[in-house]
């Protein structure tokens, strides 16, 4: 069972999702930023406090000294976040004042003109430091002062920046969302209320949606609705009219078999109760072939809603057996009953059974509305469609009528016999299921008679 998903939900994730990867990037773009500028400006300070005590290392008596007042070295190391330490040393006599535990580079790799930035640590805190390398004469032993400060100024800056920055992001967020929830919802109530539109109507009603006032986007829907109504409600008074008629057909053969019935039980002589027996025959088999041919299009029409599980048949093959079948009754009103075909396998895709009641509607209108001792000739064309093609030298079908015979219980008005005007609808049926086209006309020219050719393209 597939899980729904909500039309609303995908429409806020797919618009919100890119509004919140921005904000994240842009965030972490800030963070950089932030940290880059913050690092810039202490490191400046850092640098200026370095070249400051190296304004104190000078050469007396050809040695390299450092000094530094108590009060000067109080007043540096003055903070009230961070605490500042430095570092002197020489490169031939290795330290010289301030904190020997500040990591320092190494000297002989550094150069005189360009200061050096690193981080480290000092007792387990991490600080920043920046090495100026210095040479107080020429030639003379080179070194190398160090500035670090702990992190809390250059911490406290960036989450007052990031704090700064993201604040007014998230803000923008949260009314953009508001915003996307609420224009959703405004978006979809068209279809909230054409859903309680709908719901609130008969099951009967087929009266199309009024979409005045309806969005364009929308509008595609009630139409497409509107066009399934219009087919529900054609199916349905079809189906009426379907349902009527056979009830209507029915009931003349059942009412003829009440009475024949009753003749047979009042008759007194045997004579008059075969009379009634065969009338009642007569009635039962016209109710059994209107069974028959009902069953006929209630299995077309299941099978033409869904997927046809057609398979390959030899349609020259078919239409022998199927004219064996007939040959009886063909001869019981003299009527000749000729087949032609070629001598190869002519295939097509079909359902054989559906295919044996298309002919055999056929060839029960053409014996039965055919002359009796005439002639009706039944031939399968390969090329350039496979072609199913029944002849007979009958009265023939008036053009005004060819487009009415197809429809269900519909008789050409004066036709002989009791059919019920099922047969030729049940053809139409079959034909349009297996994608065939119908052709009538006149069996020869100059000649009475009818020539239906049923046209495989598929």
């Amino acid at each position: 069972m597939h899980k729904s998903k909500s039309l609303r939900a995908q429409l806020i994730a797919r618009l919100t999702l890119p509004l919140l990867v921005v904000v994240i990037l842009d965030a972490v773009a800030s963070y950089y930023v932030a940290m880059y500028f913050t690092d810039q400006a202490y490191d400046r300070w850092l640098l200026d406090s370095a070249r400051s005590l190296v304004q104190e290392v000078k050469v007396k008596d050809d040695h390299v000294t450092f000094e530094l007042p108590p009060i000067a070295t109080e007043v540096f190391r003055w903070d009230d976040m961070d605490e500042t330490f430095y570092k002197v040393e020489a490169e031939s006599i290795g330290f010289m004042a301030g904190d020997g535990s500040l990591p320092s580079p190494a000297i002989a790799g550094l150069n005189q003109n360009k200061p050096y930035f690193f981080d480290g640590r000092i007792d387990d805190r991490p600080v920043r430091v920046a090495s100026v390398l210095t040479v107080p004469e020429a030639g003379g032993d080179r070194v190398l002062v160090s500035v670090a400060e702990t992190v809390n100024k250059r911490r406290s800056m960036m989450s007052e920046l990031l704090l700064a920055v993201i604040l007014p992001q998230i803000l923008l967020v949260l009314i953009t969302g508001f915003h996307i929830w609420t224009g959703v919802n405004r978006g979809l109530s068209p279809l909230r209320d054409l859903a309680r539109l709908i719901g609130k109507r008969s099951a009967r009603d087929f009266a199309p949606i009024p979409d005045t006032g309806v969005p364009l986007e929308v509008r595609s829907l009630t139409d497409t609705i509107n066009g399934l109504l219009q087919r529900l409600g054609s199916t349905l008074i079809t189906q009426q009219r379907f349902i009527e008629n056979a009830a209507h057909q029915l009931r003349t053969p059942l009412a003829g078999l009440k009475i024949q019935a009753e003749r047979a039980l009042s008759a007194d002589n045997p004579e008059t109760m075969r009379l009634a027996l065969s009338h009642i025959q007569n009635s039962a088999n016209r109710v059994a072939h209107l069974n028959t041919q009902l069953l006929v299009l209630a299995r077309s029409e299941s099978i033409s809603h869904g997927v046809p599980e057609f398979r390959l048949i030899d349609l020259a093959r078919l239409a022998r057996d199927c004219c064996m079948d007939w040959v009886p009754r063909a001869l019981d009103r003299k009527i000749e009953l000729g087949f032609e075909a070629p001598d190869s396998a002519v295939r097509i895709s079909g359902d054989d059974v559906l295919l044996r009641e298309l002919l055999g509607n056929l060839l029960d209108n053409a014996i039965g509305y055919g002359k009796a001792g005439g002639y009706i000739g039944v031939s399968i064309e390969s090329a350039p469609h496979a072609r199913l093609i029944v002849e007979d030298d009958g009265p023939g079908i008036p053009v005004g009528e060819q487009d009415k015979i197809f429809e269900r219980f519909y008789r050409v008005p004066g036709s002989p016999g009791d059919g019920c005007g099922l047969g030729l609808a049940i053809v139409k049926e079959i034909a349009d299921l297996h994608a065939a086209q119908i052709n009538i006309g006149d069996r020869l020219p100059m000649h009475k008679g009818t020539r239906i050719e049923i046209v495989f393209t598929g």
